[in-house]
C-alpha cells in the first residue's frame, strides 16, 4: 500500500508540474521526506496527512489510497486542470512582459502534438499542456511580425480551439465560449482566412440559445472565403466544408430537418471536390466524415431509425480511416440511435466498442455517463453485466 500511495503522489506531482522542492514546501515537509514517500519507504497512514497531500495535489484522498478510484482519476481531466485553463484564458497578452523567450518553432511543434493528442482522444494530455501552450503562443504573437506573426496567430487560434472543444466535451460551456471568442478575436486581429475559418467553427459550436445566428455566422464565413477556396482548394476547401457540416449539426439541434439536410448536401458537394492529397488541417474532411455527421444530425433530430438506416450506407473501411476521436463519437451516436429505438443490447455493445476505441470518451464524459445510466435502467442479463462493468470503470453509480 505504501508503494502504491507513493507512486500516486509522484504521478500527481509530476502531472501538476510541481518540482520536489515546490511540493514539499506546499505540505510543510522536506524533500527527503517526499523522496521516501514516493519510493514507498515511508508510509502515509495518518488521514490528516493524506488529506493534506491530496489537497495540495488537487485530488480526492481516494485518488491516492483506493486503486479503482486512483485509476479513474488518472484517466480523466479534473477540475484542477479546468481551472488552469481558465487562468490561461484570463491572461491578457501584452500587459505582462514575457518571462522567457519562446520560439515559433517550439510552439508550432507543441500545437501539433496536442492536435494529435486531441484526435486520439487523449484529453488529459491536452489539458495538462494546454495552459503552457496558450501562454507561450500569446508571447510569440506579441513578438513576431509578417509571416511569422500569421503563423504564431494560427498556433494561438489552435490552442484556443482545443480549449473550447475540450471544455464543451466536459460541459464547461461558459469557459468554452470564452476560449472560442478568444480564438475569433485572434483571427480577426490577423485577418487570416485559415484562422478565421477555424475560429468561426469554434464560435459556432460554443454558441448556445441562438441557433439561427450561429448558422448565419457559419455561412457568412463560408461565403467570405469562397474566392480564396476556388483559388487554393488544397489549403482551404476542407475548412469550408467543415463550416457546412457545423451548420448541418446546428440546424439539427434546432429541429430544422430541411436545413440540416440542405447543409449536409452542400457539404457533400464540397467533399466530392476534395482530393486525397489535400491538406486537411486535421479536419479529416471528406465523404466519410460528412456521412457520419449526417448520422449525428439525425440523432439530434430524434430520428434514431433513420440514423441507423443511413449508417448502413457507410462502409466500415471508410470510418476506419478516421481518427479515434471521430470514430468514437460516431459510435456514441450509433449507441444513442439504438437506445432511442429500444435496441438496448446493441447499444451496450456499441458503447463498449466506443470505450475500446477511446476510453476517455466513455469513462470521463458526461454524455457517455448519461448513456450508461439509461442503459443500466433498461437492460438485464449479459447486457446489464457489461453495462455495470463499464459503469464501474467510469465511476457511475449502479
Amino acid at each position: 500500500m505504501a508503494r502504491h500511495i507513493g507512486a500516486q503522489v509522484r504521478y500527481w506531482r509530476e502531472r501538476r508540474k510541481l518540482s520536489r522542492k515546490q511540493f514539499a514546501d506546499m505540505v510543510g515537509r522536506s524533500t527527503s521526506w517526499l523522496d521516501k514517500v514516493e519510493s514507498g519507504e515511508r508510509e502515509l497512514v495518518r488521514l490528516p496527512m493524506i488529506e493534506t497531500v491530496a489537497d495540495a495535489l488537487g485530488v480526492a484522498p481516494t485518488a491516492l489510497t483506493d486503486p479503482a478510484n486512483a485509476e479513474r482519476a488518472i484517466q480523466c481531466v479534473d477540475n484542477y486542470e479546468v481551472q488552469a485553463i481558465r487562468a490561461a484564458l484570463a491572461a491578457y497578452p501584452g500587459l505582462v512582459p514575457t518571462k522567457h523567450p519562446v520560439s515559433l518553432a517550439r510552439v508550432t511543434r507543441q500545437a501539433s502534438y496536442l492536435d494529435l493528442a486531441w484526435m486520439t482522444s487523449r484529453f488529459t494530455v491536452v489539458a495538462r499542456h494546454l495552459p503552457t501552450l496558450m501562454g507561450d503562443a500569446q508571447a510569440v504573437v506579441q513578438t513576431t511580425t509578417g509571416a511569422d506573426h500569421i503563423a504564431a496567430s494560427r498556433v494561438l487560434v489552435t490552442a484556443y480551439r482545443l480549449a473550447s472543444s475540450m471544455l464543451l466535451k466536459f460541459e464547461s460551456h461558459d469557459l468554452a465560449w470564452l476560449a472560442a471568442d478568444r480564438a475569433m478575436h485572434t483571427a480577426l486581429d490577423v485577418g487570416d482566412t485559415w484562422s478565421l475559418a477555424r475560429a468561426t467553427r469554434s464560435v459556432a459550436r460554443a454558441m448556445t440559445g441562438n441557433h439561427l445566428q450561429t448558422i448565419d455566422v457559419l455561412l457568412a464565413m463560408a461565403d467570405r472565403m469562397r474566392g480564396e477556396v476556388d483559388a487554393d482548394p488544397a489549403r482551404l476547401l476542407s475548412l469550408q466544408g467543415m463550416l457546412y457540416l457545423a451548420a448541418s449539426i446546428t440546424a439539427a439541434g434546432q429541429d430544422n430537418a430541411s436545413l440540416a439536410w440542405e447543409m449536409h448536401e452542400v457539404a457533400m458537394q464540397t467533399a466530392r471536390r476534395f482530393k486525397p492529397n489535400y491538406d486537411t488541417h486535421h479536419t479529416f474532411f471528406g465523404t466519410a466524415n460528412t456521412m457520419i455527421h449526417r448520422v449525428s444530425a439525425l440523432v439530434r433530430l430524434h430520428e434514431g431509425g433513420q440514423a441507423l438506416e443511413f449508417a448502413e450506407t457507410i462502409h466500415p473501411d471508410a470510418v476506419s480511416t478516421l481518427p479515434a476521436e471521430r470514430r468514437s463519437n460516431y459510435t456514441l451516436d450509433l449507441t444513442r440511435a439504438h437506445a432511442s429505438v429500444g435496441n438496448y443490447h446493441q447499444a451496450v455493445l456499441l458503447l463498449a466498442q466506443a470505450e475500446q476505441i477511446a476510453p476517455e470518451e466513455v469513462r470521463c464524459r458526461p454524455l457517455a455517463h448519461n448513456l450508461l445510466r439509461s442503459l443500466l435502467n433498461n437492460t438485464a442479463g449479459e447486457p446489464a453485466k457489461l453495462a455495470k462493468q463499464m459503469a464501474a470503470r467510469a465511476g457511475v453509480e449502479t
